[in-house]
């Protein structure tokens, strides 16, 4: 279990030891779901962080007290443990934190580094109002810079922007950007309610846990300037950045839910196996050589920010789906059957090897290698768990019409009498009916295939035949035989068929 955050009492141990190892958080806000765009953040610090011997941190920016839920908490915890991104510290949540902000704010208010401020929100929307008709940006104009106001009246604490600064870092991924300081208006960094606003929170937090590499989206570069310069207010070391780029739809507009599924947790429900969306979603952005499969060791040895690329990344759906039934293809048996029997329907009448864990990686074994998703090797597999049986409508219009008569009866007959049931004798029956019918394998396999899977692929028909076993084998057949029978219009001896000039 990770362990938790202990933030320690007083000031000084804002500025950071410059031998300390390489510490990286990962501090979503819990307003939702974890989505592919943060996990891909997540995935990123995680990778970075293992191959330098760092440590991976966790916080959740859990301020917004109006949109953050404890739904969305475990959402992003059961995130993140299904791609195996195990933190070493945290959870953090930051409304634990509350003192602590408090601590720093009045320590820059002491310091004149921030100050009090008392315009109402009525009073900024209108000033706002009028910097825009003049056209100018809407930013506070710092009327309570040089006022005392009293801490008795209702009150916000502004951070302090210092005049005449330029702001330039050497972005890890995008390179040297600079910012002009006087741009910068002084933000509020308490509210009156006493909660920090993101911009300082972050930044006392980074600080207080010594976060030497900030990792994250680069829709937060307008807020990198404005940390920094609270940074220089503390007297902290300042991280190094990386902004990574954004990931598209299709439609090279900014991914979202009209391009399908976004969350993290859709794509298990989807069948989908952790590691085929964590291989797909580090090589958003990430290339090493020409290599598009790795396993979480590679990843870890050859991870960097050098070969990050600084333009957006487009989602593909299809390319994901072949690299999810790559790793389906690959799994281990025993691994892969209890991840797809997961996804099962309940079983209406279940056969009695059903619960035999062997039979079921068995099985697996054998549907795997058509399978795109967890889901479809589960619809898959209910043939062989389930002794309740649905032909599809295709299946039974291509392969157990009348003619099937002629292929079922002599089958079900020489399969009945075999003393033994394995590969060998299953096949010289196949092979003597198809000489006596003068048909191919695939031919007589067909209708059986029907009667057996209710569908036209399955595995190999001997295959199928094993495994289900003698007893159900026999049964189904018999069953499809019946059926068609029963489907097929015979006229009666006793009435002969109508004259074709017949009105």
């Amino acid at each position: 279990m990770p362990a938790p955050f202990r933030p320690r009492s007083g000031i000084t141990h804002l500025t950071s030891q410059t031998s300390s190892p390489i510490r990286v958080r990962f501090a979503p806000s819990p307003t939702g779901n974890l989505h592919l765009g943060g996990a891909r953040t997540a995935l990123f610090n995680f990778l970075f962080t293992r191959h330098h011997g760092g440590v991976f941190l966790l916080r959740i920016e859990d301020t917004d007290r109006e949109r953050s839920t404890d739904e969305a908490i475990a959402a992003i915890l059961d995130g993140m443990r299904w791609l195996d991104l195990t933190w070493d510290e945290g959870p953090i949540y930051q409304t634990s934190r509350l003192e602590r902000y408090r601590q720093i704010a009045m320590d820059l208010l002491a310091r004149g580094h921030a100050y009090r401020c008392s315009c109402t929100p009525d009073e900024l929307e209108e000033r706002r109002k009028e910097a825009q008709a003049k056209g100018l940006p809407p930013r506070y104009d710092g009327r309570c810079r040089d006022r005392q106001v009293s801490p008795d009246m209702p009150h916000v604490i502004r951070f302090r922007n210092p005049p005449d600064q330029t702001i330039a870092f050497s972005d890890l991924i995008r390179g040297p950007l600079s910012f002009d300081g006087n741009l910068l208006d002084d933000l509020v960094i308490l509210r009156t309610d006493g909660m920090p606003t993101y911009n300082f929170a972050v930044v006392v937090d980074d600080a207080d846990m010594k976060i030497t590499h900030v990792i994250r989206g680069d829709d937060h570069i307008n807020n990198t300037p404005r940390q920094i310069a609270i940074f220089r207010a503390l007297g902290a070391d300042i991280p190094s950045f990386a902004h990574l780029p954004m990931i598209f739809g299709s439609d090279r507009t900014k991914l979202s839910k009209r391009h399908g599924a976004t969350s993290v947790m859709a794509y298990r429900d989807m069948g989908y196996l952790p590691h085929a969306l964590a291989n797909y979603l580090v090589r958003l952005g990430w290339s090493h050589k020409d290599q598009e499969i790795f396993s979480r060791e590679e990843l870890i040895e050859f991870f960097d920010l050098d070969h990050v690329g600084s333009s957006p990344s487009v989602f593909n759906p299809e390319k994901l789906l072949w690299l999810n039934a790559h790793y389906i293809k690959n799994a281990s048996d025993p691994a892969l059957a209890p991840l797809a029997c997961e996804l099962l329907p309940p079983l209406q009448d279940p056969l009695p090897q059903s619960s035999d864990p062997e039979y079921r990686a068995h099985a697996m074994g054998l549907l795997k290698g058509r399978a795109r998703t967890l889901v479809e090797l589960a619809e898959s597999a209910l043939p062989f768990l389930d002794r309740a049986l649905t032909i599809d409508p295709a299946a039974r219009e291509k392969a157990l019409g009348k003619d099937s008569l002629s292929i079922l009866e002599p089958l079900l007959t020489a399969l009945g009498s075999l003393q033994e049931w394995n590969a060998e004798t299953l096949k010289n029956v196949f092979t003597q009916i198809g000489e006596a019918q003068n048909r191919k394998l695939g031919d007589l396999a067909q209708p059986i295939r029907a009667a057996l899977t209710g569908k036209t692929v399955s595995p190999g028909i001997f295959d199928v035949l094993i495994l289900l076993g003698r007893d159900v084998s026999l049964a189904r057949i018999s069953a499809a035989l019946s059926d068609v029978r029963k489907n097929i219009q015979i006229p009666s001896p006793e009435t002969p068929p109508p004259r074709k000039d017949h009105p």
